[in-house]
């Protein structure tokens, strides 16, 4: 699943990063902390990443992220509302990160419908000055590939934060 060219991409951000002095912190739930995983795959990555939380079940998200239950019983937990939360209780929860991912999603086989179909995957970024964004894509394939594209994905985000973050 954390094949080549996720590693290869995961390394050129942490560059990126190291580059700009920023750290990140992850919030998974689908992925299960495989972005965590690319990052700190890297010799010398504890100096650009803060650390990640995998919070599958709603409960979770809660009590380690603060993910309201209400908007979780509105929106449900794949949405853009939930996203954002995700990203924003994981820098709230990591003092000394500049930037955060989320992603949350049916990563299948099952699990979807038809508002919600499997593939649906909702990421959140953000930096610590509040600037941030909410994205979803639909992915083909089954688990392990709509698992991979979605850590492809979040990657391609954190670059945009580091990005955008060096063009302040």
């Amino acid at each position: 699943m954390l094949n080549e060219p996720i590693l290869a991409r995961a390394a050129e951000i942490l560059g990126r990063m190291r580059d700009a002095g920023l750290r990140a912190v992850t919030a998974e739930s689908c992925t299960g902390g495989l972005v965590a995983a690319a990052l700190t795959h890297h010799a010398g990555s504890s100096d650009m990443v803060e650390g990640g939380f995998v919070t599958y079940s709603n409960a979770m998200k809660t009590a380690l992220l603060g993910v309201p239950p209400a908007l979780l019983a509105h929106h449900g937990a794949v949405s853009a509302e939930v996203a954002a939360s995700m990203a924003r209780g994981a820098l709230a929860h990591a003092p000394d990160a500049d930037l955060a991912v989320a992603i949350t999603g049916i990563a299948g086989p099952g699990g979807g419908s038809a508002e919600k179909p499997v593939g649906l995957v909702w990421f959140g970024a953000i930096r610590r000055d509040g600037e941030g964004s909410t994205i979803s894509r639909q992915f083909a394939g089954d688990r392990e590939a709509v698992r991979s594209q979605a850590v492809a994905q979040a990657l391609d985000l954190l670059a945009d934060l580091t990005d955008a973050h060096m063009h302040i």
